[in-house]
């Protein structure tokens, strides 16, 4: 099963309509956005064995890491990374699930990547962080 929830637009001379009618928002308790200083900036590796997030760029282009993790106290450094790439012309959404690390990076400047948790802040305690060079990356 994909991670990827793919949206769609139409447009017409009105303009843009971009959407999602396949995306379940139920879940969603809070939500930010995420604005790298500089494209060649990585933020990562971060993740969580509890909690979900949904990814969506909203502007410009963000290039997304995600490795699929069983120990989060002693991962090993040679797990399977999958890239997603996820631009601003439809309103996709990349679902991480729990149990998942990720290293972000944005592609173009001033890029933004919507971000939505199943959890409120401070809620649970789920939050593990690896240096950048733990995992091999091709960001």
């Amino acid at each position: 099963m994909s991670m990827l929830n793919k949206g769609n637009k139409f447009e017409d001379q009105r303009g843009i309509i971009r959407f999602n009618n396949d995306f379940d928002a139920s879940e969603v308790k809070r939500i930010y956005m995420i604005e790298n200083s500089q494209i060649d900036f990585v933020r990562g590796w971060q993740g969580h064995a509890i909690e979900q997030r949904w990814f969506s760029c909203i502007k410009g282009s963000f290039r997304v890491a995600v490795i699929h993790v069983d120990d989060f106290e002693n991962p090993s450094s040679d797990l399977v990374t999958e890239y997603y790439d996820l631009r601003d012309d439809t309103l996709d959404f990349l679902h991480i699930k729990a149990g998942c690390i990720t290293a972000i990076k944005a592609l173009e400047k001033d890029s933004k990547l919507l971000v939505l948790a199943d959890y409120g802040l401070g809620e649970i305690k789920d939050e593990y962080r690896f240096p950048l060079n733990h995992f091999n990356i091709k960001l």
